[in-house]
């Protein structure tokens, strides 16, 4: 039997919020590779071999699971998994338009808000999970971290227009275009949680074969896989109308070395958003009662980690004083939501089992 403990499944929500923050990292140790290239081998990572391998080595029966699988259980979560993968190009294009705070912040802002709400209504849950002990609480969290990810993102406008005022701003920065693109990958990147939770019947199969804590990679293959048809089959054609396919061969104007090189680097990146939902799937478990608050959670932390990662790597060195400042309160702001979060969810526990063992 798993015991619940929501100050770990926090923890291990931060985990994965560390990891998925700096997964796009990498690509700039690439070089002489387009986007294209990148992202054909850190989605294969990503979303195929890794989730497998993990899958493989948690999960008793993994493969047998996915064959017994209930079809219409199966193909939904494998459909919206689909969807996602339009949210996912969207936010690698997105980066390319406004940067990663802004990218970062607009969708998965949109995502932790949706990607919580939409599972609730679709089980028609939503009452009833805030008015548990320690649910308002926990809404509470909720709404104060909405306002941390506000406020990081006016840091992040203020961030774009003080780099553009010193005459450093990116040449392809477009504001529209990127917000578009924003918008609809953090609306598609709730689409993935409510992916999960459709497949939860092939995780609650691990469950019963012994899965424990892992039960969550059983599931995770099918979302990520229907994720990957999409974005395989699109890049493969952009690869090909824009001639980078090249990048793989002989006749690529970079050395073997390279290329080794390039793939993997482009391969740890896939590894890096892939180990973002094993720890999510840990975290999820250890959440008991409280898991409709692992999506905020872990997008939050996503955030949060982001701008963290931004600050290490000095992207914040040329701005003033007042946006530095809008973006410490931001941050400090996030960390309150967490523990006001964790708060709701440790007592409501407590209380829930107090209650349950009368």
């Amino acid at each position: 039997m798993i015991t619940s403990n929501p100050l770990i499944g926090t923890g291990l929500h931060a985990i994965g919020g560390i990891s998925a923050s700096s997964c796009y990292l990498p690509y700039q140790k690439t070089s002489k590779w387009s986007w294209n290239s990148f992202w054909l081998i850190q989605s294969f990572f990503a979303w195929i071999l890794i989730p497998a391998i993990i899958g493989y080595i948690t999960v008793p029966q993994f493969f047998t699971i996915l064959l017994n699988a209930p079809s219409g259980v199966f193909w939904g979560a494998f459909l919206l998994g689909a969807a996602y993968g339009f949210g996912g190009m969207s936010f690698g294009y997105a980066i390319g338009n406004i940067g990663y705070s802004l990218t970062y912040t607009i969708a998965i802002g949109i995502s932790a808000v949706l990607g919580t709400v939409f599972p609730l209504i679709y089980k028609s849950q939503l009452i009833e999970h805030f008015s548990k002990p320690g649910g308002s609480i926990v809404l509470v969290g909720m709404i104060i971290s909405m306002v941390g990810v506000g406020l990081c993102g006016w840091a992040g406008f203020k961030k774009e227009k003080d780099i553009a005022n010193l005459g450093m701003g990116n040449t392809s920065f477009h504001m529209t275009k990127g917000l578009f693109l924003a918008i609809f990958a953090g609306i598609l990147s709730a689409v993935f949680n409510i992916s999960l939770e459709v497949g939860q019947p092939i995780a609650d199969m691990a469950a019963q074969s012994g899965a424990g804590s892992f039960q969550g990679n059983a599931k995770l293959i099918v979302s990520t896989a229907g994720c990957y048809a999409v974005n395989f089959v699109w890049f493969v054609i952009a690869s090909i109308k824009q001639g980078t396919l090249k990048d793989f061969s002989n006749s690529s104007e970079s050395s073997v070395p390279i290329r080794l090189k390039n793939i993997i680097w482009s391969a740890f990146a896939g590894s890096l958003w892939c180990f973002q939902f094993f720890f999510y799937g840990l975290g999820h478990v250890k959440m008991g009662n409280f898991q409709f608050a692992s999506w905020v959670l872990h997008m939050s932390m996503l955030i949060f980690f982001s701008y963290v990662v931004g600050v290490v790597m000095k992207e914040w060195k040329n701005v003033k004083r007042n946006t530095y400042t809008t973006l410490i309160v931001a941050l400090l702001v996030l960390v309150l939501s967490f523990v006001i979060t964790t708060y709701g969810s440790v007592k409501g526990e407590e209380r829930i089992q107090a209650a349950s063992n009368r």
